[in-house]
């Protein structure tokens, strides 16, 4: 089942499938390690919704919502 990493509940875990949006953000996440193929494990997310904690090749790292957006998985069983 693909979703959103934007749309992960707090323990939920999944696998880069693609990095959409444009240049800027892209280029960002794929700087960061969010490259497909990478296993995902979402932490914490932020009182208000904004900012959103995972966990990516063995380091956490803090995405914003609107990055999360660019993301899609595939969800692990």
């Amino acid at each position: 089942m693909e979703k959103k990493l934007n749309e992960f509940s707090v323990g939920e875990s999944g696998v880069i499938k693609a990095v959409v949006g444009e240049g800027k953000i892209r280029r960002r996440l794929f700087d960061m390690g969010v490259t497909p193929g990478a296993e995902v494990y979402l932490r914490k997310v932020a009182p208000l919704g904004d900012p959103i904690e995972v966990t990516i090749r063995g380091y956490e790292l803090t995405l914003r919502r609107t990055e999360a957006e660019a993301v899609v998985m595939e969800i692990k069983q």
